[in-house]
């Protein structure tokens, strides 16, 4: 909205003329969503505490975190409007990609809050069935798709696929885009949802993705730094790096009050949200491949639970892991939960580090 106001001014005031730069809206979005979250946060906190909307812990999980029962839960709505909030101030809304990676967030969020509704109705750790649970995220995940397609048709998106490493071969997926955007998205959102079991763990590992793809985000919309080191050019994407850098900025703040011992938890509505969103917006900057690095951590968790669920049934009844999702083997093992917490974020970063590298490696 301030997009609109501001960039008009220049003509005026030549100091409005720095409102038309990505670099400081980006910037200025980041710092919105973190003292929005810091703002907002304590209020959000008394008021779940009002309404009993508390966290049900699974009774077949460590033994630790039954201390963590009644915990604030449904955080991940301070995060949604942490992003959203000064993404629509400091963001061009004339940009669909802008539209199509706030959608993204607000819908899946609706199906995490759906879910986390239940659980509190219900008083137990399940919520939504998880058959419905995925036929509703293979909804929204297909009309993205649907939407990519018709960009991809009128020439605003690239149905072709960009490959790490490979410079010169770019293949063309047509329809077939569609399934594997379907893929990514719900993957992603899961694979966030499952690491969200340790105060601190999933949003600190978002944080680290998410700083991530605000550099790939940035690079892509640029023309000249995407064609020094050759990776696709997306300009349309250059307007969302607005939109992660607001997500980095809720991501920082929300940390604030998840850290441990923590004052609240994301729930469904943040985890999924925010691992659809992570994925979205690889999609639009062609760097979806990409995504199984920046988000290196999150697909191990999932992964881990993957071998163990395939493993159990065909072994008839044998482990891998002592539990999974994988945080909860190395809690067993005996390591503290901040330990496991913090060796994972550095995992998260080392990941993230070599997926910018890759980024020259072509």
């Amino acid at each position: 909205m301030l997009y609109w106001l501001f960039v008009p001014l220049r003509n005026e005031w030549f100091f409005f003329n720095i409102f038309r730069y990505i670099t400081v809206r980006t910037a200025l979005a980041g710092i919105t969503a973190l003292f929005l979250s810091l703002l907002l946060g304590p209020m959000l906190i008394k008021l779940l505490i009002k309404n009993q909307i508390g966290q049900e812990i699974r009774t077949e999980g460590p033994q630790s975190h039954l201390a963590k029962k009644g915990t604030p839960s449904m955080g991940g709505l301070l995060i949604i409007g942490a992003t959203l909030i000064p993404t629509l101030i400091w963001g061009n809304l004339g940009n669909s990609y802008v539209w199509l990676g706030m959608g993204t967030m607000f819908f899946f969020g609706l199906i995490g809050f759906l879910d986390d509704y239940l659980k509190v109705k219900k008083k137990r750790s399940l919520g939504l069935i998880a058959r419905n649970k995925l036929i509703f995220q293979f909804i929204l995940a297909a009309v993205f798709a649907l939407i990519i397609m018709a960009l991809g048709f009128s020439g605003e998106f690239k149905l072709q696929l960009s490959l790490p490493f490979i410079k010169n071969w770019v293949p063309y997926l047509g329809w077939l885009y569609v399934p594997w955007i379907i893929l990514i998205l719900v993957g992603s959102s899961n694979a966030v949802n499952l690491a969200d079991g340790l105060d601190g763990l999933a949003i600190g590992l978002t944080l680290i993705s998410a700083t991530a793809l605000t550099a790939l985000t940035y690079i892509a919309g640029h023309k000249i730094f995407s064609g020094y080191l050759g990776i696709a050019q997306v300009p349309q994407a250059a307007e969302l790096t607005v939109f992660a850098g607001a997500l980095t900025g809720a991501c920082l703040g929300f940390l604030w009050f998840n850290s441990h011992p923590a004052e609240i938890f994301m729930g469904d509505v943040g985890a999924l949200s925010i691992g659809a969103t992570l994925a979205a917006i690889a999609i639009l900057i062609k760097q979806e491949l990409l995504l199984f690095t920046v988000a290196g951590v999150f697909i191990l968790e999932a992964f881990s639970v993957v071998l163990q669920v395939g493993y159990f049934k065909l072994s008839g009844g044998k482990r891998i892991f002592k539990m999974a999702p994988l945080h909860h083997h190395f809690e067993l093992l005996g390591w503290p939960e901040e330990k496991v917490v913090i060796r994972f974020w550095i995992l998260g970063i080392i990941f993230a580090l070599f997926s910018l590298a890759t980024v020259k490696l072509r």
